[in-house]
């Protein structure tokens, strides 16, 4: 039979950055007693985004945050949409370049990451922020 189950949480960031979810997405996992199916991660925000990265090696993330201040830089002269700060439009840019979503297949009630993979949420605003995650799990 085909259960749909459904649960929120927030996230606070510490700024541009990474901050690995992969424990909280898991536990709404078991909590759904899903045993096969999908898990549908959800970032509510336009300046933030999900990402599955790699959670050994803390320097691959930051060379992606690296990657991305270089690829779309603060303070570009022709942005129209600044009013929130020289961080704002580049925040939404970054968010359009990855993902607000993450579907992860589910086996044995478990998500099927691969051993170097964690899902993080990819705040792309300077000052700290609180963001909600919304999380879908389908399955039987």
């Amino acid at each position: 039979m085909m259960k749909a189950t459904g649960e929120t949480f927030s996230v606070k960031t510490h700024g541009k950055g990474t901050t690995e979810i992969t424990r909280e997405v898991a536990g709404i996992v078991t909590r759904s007693g899903v045993r096969t199916g999908n898990v549908t991660v959800f970032v509510r925000h336009t300046s933030a985004s999900l990402v599955i990265m790699e959670n050994a090696d803390p320097s691959a993330r930051r060379d992606l945050e690296l990657f991305f201040d270089k690829l779309v830089p603060e303070n570009t002269p022709w942005f129209i949409h600044t009013q929130e700060g020289p961080d704002d439009m580049p925040s939404h840019i970054r968010m359009a370049l990855t993902r607000t979503s993450e579907v992860i297949p589910i086996m044995d009630g478990r998500m099927m990451l691969g051993t170097w993979q964690g899902v993080f949420l990819f705040e792309h605003r300077r000052d700290p922020h609180r963001r909600e995650v919304a999380v879908s799990v389908l399955g039987e």
